[in-house]
């Protein structure tokens, strides 16, 4: 693989790396994680575990006089539970099985923020869209390399596509922020979490918008360099067909007069211009 190549396959690896970030981030459920405090289940069903008593009043069929005595107090009543949610739901793990309870965001967040939680789902859809392009155009420079102004345009395109990328990305990671902590304030009390942060989705999103910077700051910098490498060739060029060009002699006027010296005493010369002169005047003029 030759130099130009390779700088080229190094200035798509960015790009790559950008869409598969925010392909990946958009599809997990790992924006945040943390845990919620959750009464313990009642033990009906183990009576005399969990520091549970079962006492049964009256009729022993009768399961509905059944009263349970439960001696924890203060946090033992209570378990924690691990959660992670992402763009689309939420999911917690489950205490009587070993997999996990999902339910959708958007029933959780308070309804004056639908809107902005489908803004930041559209921006993050137009930034992986512009990632896309730029990858395309980007892997057709690869695929058919040729010199040209046509390059130079790709080169532009890539670089405006991917500042807009990045700003798009950087929007919908703050709006999704913005709607995760309004709904941790005043979200229904089932769901509320104790403690939380942000998860590796998160930081892959973040990590998208990095690279979309650094992908179009590099062909910024790759656009203006072949524009100057372009300038300094035409100059060079057109210097050298300056210095090929032979300059003509410009050719003696048809009205110069014809000039016959004659010998004339000190120093001076006597010069015949009678067929320039009116017929009936002198055809000798002394010139010192």
């Amino acid at each position: 693989m030759d130099r130009a190549r390779r700088q080229r396959v190094l200035a798509l690896l960015p790009v790559c790396l950008a869409l598969a970030f925010s392909l990946t981030a958009v599809g997990s459920s790992y924006w945040c994680e943390g845990t919620r405090r959750v009464a313990k289940p009642l033990c009906q069903d183990h009576p005399g575990v969990l520091h549970c008593i079962h006492y049964s009043s009256g009729s022993r069929d009768n399961g509905t006089q059944a009263v349970q005595y439960i001696w924890e107090m203060g946090d033992d009543k209570f378990t924690w539970r691990r959660f992670h949610l992402g763009l689309w739901q939420s999911c917690e793990e489950s205490l009587g099985s070993a997999g996990e309870k999902c339910r959708s965001f958007q029933s959780i967040i308070p309804a004056e923020e639908q809107g902005v939680l489908w803004l930041c789902i559209g921006a993050e859809a137009l930034n992986i869209l512009l990632t896309l392009t730029s990858a395309i155009l980007l892997g057709s420079r690869v695929s058919y390399h040729s010199s040209g102004f046509h390059w130079l345009k790709v080169d532009a395109s890539v670089a405006i596509l991917m500042v807009l990328a990045g700003l798009l990305a950087m929007v919908a990671h703050m709006m999704y922020t913005t709607v995760f902590q309004i709904t941790v304030n005043i979200g229904p009390e089932d769901w509320k979490p104790q403690t939380w942060d942000y998860g590796w989705s998160y930081c892959l999103a973040w990590g998208s918008f990095a690279l979309c910077m650094v992908a179009s700051v590099t062909a910024t910098s790759r656009y203006t360099a072949a524009r100057l490498e372009l300038a300094e060739k035409k100059s060079v060029r057109k210097g050298s067909q300056l210095s090929q060009h032979n300059f003509q002699e410009p050719k003696s006027s048809e009205g110069v007069w014809e000039t016959e010296a004659a010998p004339s005493p000190a120093g001076c010369a006597l010069v015949n211009i009678s067929e320039h002169l009116p017929s009936d005047a002198e055809g000798k003029v002394s010139m010192c």
